[in-house]
């Protein structure tokens, strides 16, 4: 298979062809001739406008030519403007922008004019526009939320630059956002999601503008988008809607595509001849559409056709008029498709058919210039003469013009001029310049004489004779120096000059002389040809089948001309040989050794000559080895007989005798070192050899005791160490290194630590290892201060400025002398605590949770140290719903480097804060800034601290609820809803009330008797409504089986009055089926401290359940702890945490009368960081603990009066039946006023301990009580039933009413007595 070329000398010979064809048009320099513009600026100039501008215009001619410019179409004045220069000897501007010009201010239209005595060439015009990046415009962008499956565009619309920017989609952290048939970027850099998907949602899309020509980077501003998906939908839905609404909640719905871009059915697209055509279709749809392109009543372009962008962009190359017509672009996925028509229409700037090219002629000879030029629409031709309009130039008798050519006739030597053709149409401009120069010259030949021609025989030769002459010279060939006149079809005559024979042989070898001859004179060069023998491979490599680990060798056997120097190169499957020992390419062969799988292949011979390559190949097979029997592999054995030879100073020779292979090859050996003088005893490594090596140079450092030792290695591993060599004791030597590592920090404000790493024991070249210490302030004129010091790693130098750099170097020294001189480090004294507040502290208070705080950073030299960033601490002053202080726990965010603004997140609404700043550098923090208040706006409340239903009669009940922890602004009313319940679990129809904020109880009355009904309650203020929460309660069933009659019956129902608003009273409800109710705890939520949490929750489920919480340390793999809760609470404080901790915790209830326990799902929070030891606790202070103190002692004589006031109210009207019932749990209270009074009636205290009815349910008030956990949130201030008002006084014990117990409950209430009180205070 072989393969002969000769291509490097047909390319050599054509390129040489087309560069004589164009050097026979040039005149020679030494000639009188026109200008000619050899260099010139693009058309469209677009300039950075930072750099200098730099306008070219180059031009030759005889005499050299002079240069002008017009601005605008009119004459620049170069010499009026200092800070414009052209170039020595050239028509150049260069105009000065970085010495004070402005860019902007040279915009404009340029056009040089080179001219000399014979004629004027001039330029195109340069249009000069500074390129400009400019800022993005501020924009309101609202977050995009989107249904999972819909689509969505991202708009970019980025800032018009010149030229326009390259766009591109990436995140915060720099990351370019990935792309799909899915999510793609449009041509206009609009970012196009087909359909959306949960994966999408995210804060940080960002478009990006880059402008290349200034090198900058514009950001928009951050994107959000907010993709819901229909789970999430209905997990919000199904809060205030029952399980039968969500039941049928469709999946997302697929979609036929739909066309975002373009839009409409049809669209026009007009493009430039020779522009690349960029045609997009983008759709929406679900599943995602794909894209398929066609062009109507055609076929797109082979070879000029790509797609681009998951083919949603076609893209055509070098377009043509050819390429014009109807391109469908159809969008289809498995429910149907979208079409849209692109009619595109391919116009044409003017190009060229024939320039004008530049005519020499003698005097009165006849010539023409021609100026043929095509475009769409067709190009107005116009000429001007030495740049000026034909038609106003000064007549020549010699010149006509017609139309696209100018004919000459008769001309002399005043003709010559430099003519300019323009073709132009609405698309553009073509200009060339073409001279006319009348001469009268005697030939002249300007190829070098006896040139060396060489080619290979049976290929084409090309003899140069390049000549110039007026009128234009006849050229004569002949062969050898009294040869006869070449002719006939054996050779090809060129214009220019050039004999080709377009297959030389071995007698076409000899001497060639041209003769070029005008009526002016006549001259002769001669040239050599030399035809070599083609090069041939004579044995070629042959195909081969090898046994696995054989040996294979492949020949190449070739014969070339004497004269040539061939090289040959081997390929492996047209690639390099793999870099492995294996292979060995000799002279005319290639081997391969131990042959593997992987060395099947073809393998190519390549012979080359500067004249000729040629080629051959051969495959390769290698085969499985034949069964052979099994051989023992095992590692080497260690060396021996280890001899040092050769010792010098700084270098030995070791060699040694290989142990036993153990029939695996060595395939190299390990040579380790022990210093016995430094480290005896440590082995280091040394250096390593291949296996087929016994001795090696080794290079020795000075002042080391050497001894050697030798590890063969093989596949199998390693061999033993062989025996140690003998010793060899270098002598000492001045060191040859220095201490790495240098450094110079402070570790006081008046001091500088310089360190640095030791050297080694063998790196110190001899006895007395120190080390010469200098130092000297940077910047100023000071002398090197220098101290010696032993064999350490650390100096202080003490007494030095606070924070200022020091040039600090380290030199190894010993008992010899130094080391070389080290290089020198930059240092810095040690810091001191910075000496002022950030100034002009401002809050932009964002939204009710979230604020920016801005500041101006401080000046550098009062940091006094490295800036390492700045501190915010922040804190709660009071909610603005509740004038209460509390304890003040501070926050703090570090915002690292020289940043001067941070957002606070996790503020509470409808509150006042306080905040300063502090800068930070490696010593500590500054003194802060003067505080700084600022108030957040209302939000959502949370939910009502608790909902308790009370007194069930046969048509009423008593709710009663107390405000939200949280109000987060001003209540405006309370929202109630509520619905029966039957047998079967179906809801009946749902009633809503509206209740005003300042009341805190409801008698609802008209209900059914013996009916089970379900409550959701929630506040609201102006912004909006809170979460709910819900409770159950049942009327109690008329013992004699009938209804009394509901108060004000006959009345209707306007008239049927209640504690707040009237309700309906509902007769026989129509229901709908509801799903039975399983127990389930759901909504845990966390409020951490620094040490503790808070765990609230809620259950839905039997009552008499026992709650226990779980935590534990996020990410860690230890067993759960587990906190029981006392009684039936649905909260839980946690305390003993590490501040600064992410936690893991669950809760979960036992004891359900049916199946197992319950379990929440898990939830993660982090405690608050550790207080900073400089942060002030407000529980510390003098006038806070004696407030507390007060306050306390006033509500001590409070209740001791009431307990007076109660000892002294006599006997009760009904005190048998309070001996009776002597269990305090039943006994009323007053509403009123709040302290024990008198029982209403015998009636009623009798109806309203009637047992319930054996199967209801009782409602539970979720209280706490005093015997359930002494980690009450009482112990914070705060507690489920609100047992303090917002000025701090204790209302627990003193309610107002104590609603009943369940009879068959096992909790007791204790006796309001002062202790208590100030038990549950505290």
């Amino acid at each position: 298979m072989m393969k002969k070329k000769n291509i490097t000398a047909s390319k050599a010979s054509l390129v040489l062809f087309l560069c004589q064809m164009v050097s026979a048009l040039d005149v020679p320099l030494d000639l009188l001739q026109p200008p000619t513009i050899t260099q010139q600026s693009p058309k469209d100039y677009i300039v950075d406008p930072r750099e200098n501008i730099v306008i070219q215009c180059e031009a030759k001619g005889k005499p050299p030519p002079s240069f002008s410019w017009t601005r605008n179409g009119t004459h620049f004045d170069i010499d009026k403007d200092a800070l414009v220069t052209m170039k020595p000897n050239s028509g150049t501007l260069v105009i000065n922008i970085m010495n004070g010009g402005k860019a902007e201010a040279y915009e404009g239209v340029y056009q040089c004019t080179a001219r000399n005595e014979r004629g004027a060439a001039i330029s195109n015009n340069i249009v000069i526009r500074p390129s400009r990046s400019p800022l993005w415009t501020k924009e309101k962008l609202e977050p995009n939320q989107v249904r999972e499956g819909d689509s969505l565009v991202l708009h970019c619309r980025p800032p018009v630059g010149l030229p326009p920017p390259i766009i591109f989609w990436m995140d915060n952290a720099f990351q370019r956002l990935p792309q799909s048939e899915r999510v793609s970027q449009g041509l206009n850099g609009d970012l196009y999601f087909s359909n959306v998907q949960p994966e999408d949602t995210r804060e940080d899309y960002i478009c990006y503008a880059r402008f290349n020509h200034t090198q900058t980077i514009q950001q928009k501003q951050p994107i959000s988008v907010k993709v819901f998906s229909m789970d999430s939908l209905n997990d919000t839905i199904a809060a205030n809607l029952s399980d039968t609404d969500i039941y049928g909640a469709k999946p997302v719905t697929e979609r036929q595509p739909v066309l975002l871009t373009p839009t409409g059915s049809t669209s026009t697209k007009v493009e430039l001849r020779g522009n690349v055509l960029l045609l997009e279709c983008i759709a929406a749809g679900l599943p995602t559409p794909v894209i398929r392109w066609i062009k109507e009543g055609g076929e797109l372009p082979a070879n000029r056709t790509f797609f681009e962008n998951f083919k949603k962009t076609l893209k055509i190359i070098d377009v043509s008029e050819a390429d014009s017509g109807n391109y469908k672009c159809i969008a289809r996925n498995t429910l149907g498709s979208a079409h849209h028509v692109i009619s595109v229409t391919v116009k044409a700037a003017p190009y060229w058919i024939t320039a004008p090219r530049n005519l020499v002629l003698s005097p009165g000879e006849d010539g023409t210039l021609i100026c043929r030029a095509n475009g769409n629409p067709k190009p107005d031709i116009s000429w001007l003469a030495n740049g000026v309009p034909i038609a106003i130039a000064p007549e020549d008798p010699s010149r006509k013009v017609d139309g696209d050519t100018i004919i000459f006739s008769h001309v002399q030597e005043r003709s010559s001029a430099v003519y300019q053709c323009n073709a132009s149409n609405e698309y553009g401009y073509l200009l060339a310049n073409a001279f006319v120069n009348v001469l009268a010259e005697p030939p002249r030949i300007l190829t070098p004489a006896n040139k060396l021609y060489q080619v290979i025989a049976d290929s084409p030769a090309l003899l140069d004779c390049a000549y110039f002459g007026s009128p234009k010279p006849e050229i004569e060939w002949f062969k050898g120096v009294k040869g006869s006149i070449l002719r006939g079809n054996e050779y090809v005559f060129h214009d220019n000059g050039t004999l080709e024979i377009p297959v030389a042989q071995k007698d076409s070898t000899g001497t060639y002389t041209c003769v070029a001859r005008n009526e002016l004179g006549k001259i002769q060069n001669e040239v050599q040809l030399e035809v070599k023998d083609p090069t041939m491979i004579i044995k070629q490599p042959e195909y081969k089948v090898i046994q696995r680990y054989g040996q294979v060798s492949f020949e190449c056997i070739i014969k070339h001309d004497s004269t040539l120097l061939p090289t040959v190169v081997w390929l492996k499957d047209n690639d390099e040989l793999p870099d492995d020992e294996r292979f060995l390419v000799g002279k005319d062969n290639l081997t391969i050794m131990n042959v593997t799988d992987k060395d099947d292949g073809t393998y190519t011979c390549i012979v080359n000559t500067t004249l000729d390559s040629v080629s051959a190949s051969a495959v390769l097979t290698v085969v499985a080895a034949p069964p052979t029997p099994a051989i023992i592999y095992a590692r080497p054995n260690p060396p021996f007989d280890l001899e040092l030879t050769g010792q010098l100073e700084r270098s030995i020779e070791l060699s040694w005798v290989p142990g036993d292979e153990n029939n695996s090859p060595i395939t190299n050996f390990v040579i380790e070192f022990e210093d016995g003088l430094h480290e005896p005893g440590v082995w280091h490594y040394q250096t390593e050899v291949p296996g087929t090596q016994t001795t090696v140079q080794l290079k020795l450092s000075p002042y080391v005791n050497y001894s050697f030792r030798v590890i063969a290695v093989n596949e199998i591993g390693r061999s033993q160490p062989s025996e140690p060599s003998e010793q060899y004791l270098t002598k000492s030597a001045n060191p040859d290194e220095n201490p790495s590592n240098v450094q110079g920090i402070g570790s006081e404000p008046d001091n500088l630590v310089i360190t640095w790493e030791s050297l080694r024991g063998f790196q110190s070249n001899g006895p007395g290892l120190q080390y010469k210490v200098s130092w000297r302030q940077k910047d100023v004129d000071d002398e090197w201060t220098s101290v010696i010091v032993a064999n350490v790693s650390k100096y202080i130098v003490s007494g030095t400025p606070t924070f200022v750099p020091y040039e600090i170097k380290v030199q190894a020294l010993n008992d010899l002398g130094y080391a070389p001189e080290p290089l020198e480090v930059i240092g810095h004294s040690g810091e001191d605590l910075p000496m002022v507040a950030p100034g002009n502290v401002q809050v932009h208070v964002i939204n009710s949770t979230l604020a920016k705080v801005h500041w101006d950073p401080v000046p550098p030299k009062t940091v006094r140290g490295h800036l390492q960033g700045y501190k915010v601490y922040y804190w709660k002053v009071q909610s603005l719903s509740r004038r209460s202080r509390r304890h003040v726990e501070k926050k703090i965010l570090t915002f690292r480097g020289n940043k001067t603004f941070g957002m606070l997140p996790g503020l509470e609404p409808y509150s006042s804060y306080k905040l300063n700043v502090r800068v930070v550098n490696g010593k500590g923090e500054g003194p802060a800034s003067p505080d700084k208040v600022f108030k957040t706006p209302e939000g959502v409340p949370s939910s009502p601290s608790f909902l308790k239903i009370t007194n069930p009669t046969l048509d009423s009940l008593t709710l009663e609820w107390g405000s939200p922890t949280h109000p987060n602004g001003v209540l405006t009313s309370y929202i109630l809803k509520f619905q029966p319940i039957n047998n079967t679990h179906e809801l009946g129809p749902l009633v809503e009330i509206r209740i005003p904020a300042n009341e805190s109880s409801l008698i609802l009355k008209n209900l059914n008797y013996s009916t089970r009904y379900k409550f959701y309650f929630n506040a609201q203020t102006a912004v909006g409504s809170g979460s709910q929460i819900t409770e159950e309660a049942v009327t109690i069933m008329d013992e004699a089986g009938i209804l009394r009659p509901a108060v004000g019956a006959g009345k209707g129902y306007s008239e049927t009055l209640f504690a707040t608003s009237p309700v309906m009273h509902i007769v026989r409800p129509t229901f709908y089926k509801v799903q039975p109710l399983y127990p389930r705890i759901r909504n845990v939520t966390t409020a951490a401290a620094e040490t503790y949490a808070n765990i609230s929750w809620e259950y839905e489920g039997p009552d008499h359940v026992n709650f226990y919480v779980e935590y534990g340390v996020a990410g860690s793999k230890e067993d759960w702890k587990k906190e029981i809760v006392n009684g039936s609470r649905s909260f839980f404080v946690l305390k003993g945490l590490t501040p600064g901790t992410a936690y893991k915790v669950r809760v979960g209830a036992e004891g359900l009368s049916q199946g197992p326990g319950v379990r929440s799902s898990e939830d993660v929070f982090e405690t608050g960081p550790a207080m900073a030891s400089r942060q002030v606790d407000i529980a510390t202070q003098g006038w806070f603990i004696g407030l507390m103190c007060a306050v306390a002692l006033l509500i001590l004589i409070l209740l001791i009066v009431c307990f007076i006031r109660r000892n002294k109210g006599g006997k009760y009207p009904v005190k048998e039946k309070e001996d009776a019932h002597a269990d305090p749990e039943i006994q009323p209270m007053k509403e009123d006023d709040g302290t024990f009074g008198e029982y209403r009636s015998l009636e009623s205290d009798a109806e309203d301990h009637k047992p319930l009815k054996k199967g209801s349910r009782t409602p539970s008030d979720r209280t706490v009580k005093k015997e359930d956990s002494d980690d009450s949130l009482v112990d914070y201030g705060e507690g489920v039933n609100g047992q303090f008002n917002e000025d701090g006084s204790f209302i627990g014990q003193y309610s107002g009413k104590k609603e009943k117990e369940p009879a068959e409950g096992n909790e007791s209430s204790e006796a309001p007595s002062p202790v208590n009180a100030m038990n549950s205070f505290v």
